[in-house]
């Protein structure tokens, strides 16, 4: 995990793709907790086939990271085989999946800013990040289309449905301040090209989410409360440690396993 300024381009490179894989691997690894619990047959398919696209994201994004790196290592490593301290997602996505509002409220809130987020790194000054980026953004745009439908369903549906789903928001608001953090990692790649400034999206990530929320009827909770930090430099929350012991045990135990 790079915490120095005194960064090279290879280092700050290979730190920007993990941030943007792990955030990817773990939310699509709570996602797919709901796969045969869904509410409905199509839901249940649906959250399945985005966690498949969240890991797949993850994969291609670790895939490059190795390459970064050159080191040896292949994407299962950056997966199965680094402790939680050197994992840098986001605490948003590792929290437990709760209830189906609360996937619901947390996916929304992370496919709005990283449909934000794509649409600036879409024109990377990299031609396979590039590619990547402009290839997953399709699938980002679906995942926020669906979920921002479920966010008014259910803050407009019944009194529970909305209970359920304002009572998300407010629990998942404290987490949202870190999608914005930025640091010297940040820096660096904006200076090269290959990086997006957040701050110049964060009015229309805000005005997103204002706008559905109070499209759905509900509250929308305040801004300035206390906001969670750390995660970017491999501080979580206990949930992240039991999340990774349940996904890497098979892959630990069997270092050498091939699928034949």
């Amino acid at each position: 995990m790079i915490t120095t300024k005194e960064l090279t381009k290879q280092e700050a490179f290979l730190t920007y793709l993990l941030r943007l894989a792990d955030d990817r691997l773990i939310l699509g690894q709570r996602n797919s907790e709901w796969c045969g619990h869904g509410p409905q047959l199509e839901e249940d398919l649906a959250l399945a086939n985005i966690s498949l696209d969240m890991i797949g994201h993850a994969t291609a994004l670790y895939e490059y990271a190795a390459e970064i790196e050159d080191k040896g290592h292949d994407e299962d490593y950056f997966a199965f085989f680094r402790d939680d301290r050197n994992f840098t997602n986001l605490q948003l996505c590792e929290l437990p999946k709760g209830d189906f509002g609360f996937t619901i409220a947390r996916h929304f809130l992370f496919s709005a800013f990283s449909y934000f987020q794509y649409e600036r790194l879409k024109n990377a000054k990299d031609e396979q990040f590039a590619g990547m980026v402009n290839k997953h953004l399709k699938e980002i745009k679906y995942h926020l289309r669906h979920t921002r439908e479920w966010v008014l369903r259910l803050g407009d549906g019944t009194e529970e449905s909305h209970q359920r789903i304002q009572e998300s928001f407010d629990e998942l608001w404290m987490y949202t301040g870190e999608l914005f953090y930025m640091d010297e990692v940040d820096e660096w790649m904006i200076k090269e090209g290959l990086g997006v400034d957040s701050s110049t999206f964060k009015e229309d990530w805000k005005g997103l989410v204002e706008n559905t929320l109070t499209e759905a009827t509900l509250t929308v909770p305040d801004w300035d409360q206390f906001m969670m930090s750390g995660s970017r430099k491999g501080i979580h929350t206990e949930h992240l440690g039991h999340l990774l012991a349940q996904m890497q045990f098979l892959r630990r135990s069997y270092p050498d396993a091939e699928w034949k």
